[in-house]
């Protein structure tokens, strides 16, 4: 199983509006794209400071179902339309669990 895990930071000028419609647009596409297995996004807890402020963790049962996901062209919207014009940084990875 592939998990990929993905960390935001929003510029200073992003509004709680944008931030909320980046987790709702995200999370329709796992009803778009089934190789989904699990999908969790969501806001920092705000339990320690310095942490990024928004997380996606996504399971698949391969690296083909990954790459299937990533090159989506509904996620590649969420991403062009709705993160990149308030991200300020990103971290990613991909594990084998």
């Amino acid at each position: 199983m592939i998990r990929h895990i993905v960390l935001f930071t929003w510029t200073e000028d992003a509004t709680a509006e944008q931030k909320a419609t980046v987790a709702a647009e995200l999370r329709k596409l796992p009803g778009l794209i089934p190789q989904l297995r699990s999908y969790t996004v969501g806001g920092d807890a705000g339990i320690n400071q310095g942490n990024y402020e928004f997380a996606v963790v996504a399971d698949f049962d391969d690296v083909e179902d990954y790459l299937v996901y990533r090159d989506h062209p509904q996620h590649q919207a969420v991403i062009a339309q709705h993160i990149k014009p308030i991200v300020a940084t990103r971290a990613a990875v991909q594990l084998r669990v």
